[in-house]
């Protein structure tokens, strides 16, 4: 059962945000294995322990599933698979969940390269920031993405998100702690709810009068890869 938060499935087209299952985990390996070198240098990795500290494993994939449904179902967290046309193509988590004076999350995700440029991942977070902010209730969201890591960068700048400044070694991504970038967006500057703002850029830009359009490319351009600001090692290969 979900909770109110977790819905079902939100859509848009051919898109789909659904809860993340553990019978998706053949189709999901599928996609990350075809992947690997496409996702690898945006992807979290555990530090070396520290003296004091223990010692972390990566989880198997039933593992990471069965952690991100009981932090959904505390309402910490909203983990998603992403799916187009019928077939899993990959995942979204908005996590983080704080309430209390903050009412904030943040977001991660990753996507197939087949299907990158298509428009799919700002389309998914569109989707996820508008049930955020209009059912869960959350007022914040925010999303770290490495300065190097343009293709992501190009899908919250499409979007509308403010660059808020770097955070110095943030995450540890690809074997280091890496620099990570802050993206944020409220409530109060998407009255019209993010995903109407969204088809209303894309179609100007269809029409080549796109204000506002990120730099480096219309919707369509490449991207949609991995950002890291809810990457951990949950992530399992």
């Amino acid at each position: 059962m979900n909770s109110p938060s977790w819905p079902a499935e939100l859509t848009d087209g051919d898109i789909v945000l659904r809860p993340i299952k553990l019978r998706d985990q053949r189709a999901w390996r599928e996609v990350n294995r075809r992947n690997r070198d496409w996702l690898r240098p945006w992807e979290a990795t555990i530090p070396p322990p520290t003296p004091s500290g223990p010692v972390a494993h990566r989880p198997t994939y039933r593992q990471m599933v069965r952690h991100l449904r009981a932090e959904a179902h505390a309402g910490r967290m909203l983990p998603f698979v992403i799916e187009y046309q019928g077939r899993l193509v990959g995942q979204l988590t908005v996590a983080g969940i704080t309430w209390g004076s903050m009412c904030s999350g943040h977001v991660g995700y990753w996507v197939d390269e087949s299907v990158a440029g298509r428009g799919v991942m700002p389309t998914a977070v569109a989707l996820a920031a508008d049930h955020c902010f209009r059912t869960v209730g959350l007022h914040r969201l925010e999303v770290c993405i490495r300065p190097e890591n343009r293709p992501s960068r190009r899908v919250v700048e499409k979007l509308g998100f403010r660059e808020e400044g770097l955070r110095p070694r943030y995450l540890h991504i690809d074997g280091a702690w890496r620099d990570h970038l802050v993206y944020a967006l409220t409530a109060e500057e998407v009255p019209e709810g993010l995903l109407t703002r969204w088809r209303r850029r894309r179609a100007e830009a269809e029409r080549g009068n796109s204000p506002g359009t990120a730099p480096g490319g219309g919707p369509n351009a490449p991207g949609d890869v991995r950002n890291s600001s809810s990457d951990s090692p949950w992530n399992t290969a």
